[in-house]
């Protein structure tokens, strides 16, 4: 757990916090050598800069609305269906442990599961046993799984071109693509987003 230092002000703050060059958890009680105090946030609701998140936040699930609506309407796929497709046909053998796929798809352990019962129950995965550690599972793409994904491209892709790619000024695409690069870079430097599959 670490140690969180009370914001001035708070009802539980206490200037003489740091005790024994410890830290105190106000929570939890002192736990260990004292860190460095964080830095304040310098960003108030009222910073113009909000606006861009809001503007972000917004167009992303518009985005993922729109794309999700597509394949639902055509291919009786979801977004996230298309993707766990995707991940799979882009590994080596076509085939992931069931974490590796969570992280590829950004979903839970659990949710990954109820994803892969699904595409399992209509044929599209198969469940297999470990190539490397017999106590694990992996999700393996089908025949059928590849032709669905090979049919649904297009419609997907069509999609990123209309909902998202259009609506960018060709001169401002690779800024675009540089900022989302350094705010994945920035919260975990070992995440290369060069390193999904481009029909993402």
């Amino acid at each position: 757990m670490l140690a969180e230092s009370a914001p001035p002000g708070a009802p539980w703050s206490d200037p003489t916090s740091a005790k024994g060059g410890c830290e105190v958890n106000y929570r939890f009680g002192i736990i260990g050598p004292m860190t460095p105090p964080r830095i304040a946030c310098s960003l108030s609701p009222r910073d113009p800069r909000i606006g861009t998140w809001r503007d972000f936040l917004t167009a992303h699930a518009r985005l993922e609305r729109m794309l999700d609506d597509d394949l639902r309407a055509e291919h009786d796929l979801s977004l996230a269906e298309y993707d766990a497709l995707l991940q799979l046909a882009e590994a080596p053998g076509r085939r992931l442990r069931m974490h590796q796929l969570a992280d590829r798809v950004l979903l839970s352990r659990s949710g990954v599961t109820r994803l892969i019962d699904r595409l399992v129950r209509d044929g599209s995965v198969e469940r297999d046993a470990c190539s490397t550690d017999a106590r694990g599972a992996e999700a393996v793409l089908t025949a059928a799984g590849l032709a669905r994904l090979r049919t649904a491209a297009p419609t997907h892709l069509r999609g990123i071109a209309d909902h998202f790619l259009d609506m960018i000024d060709p001169a401002d695409l690779q800024s675009v693509g540089q900022a989302m690069r350094d705010i994945v870079a920035g919260m975990d430097p070992d995440v290369a987003l060069e390193d999904r599959p481009t029909g993402s």
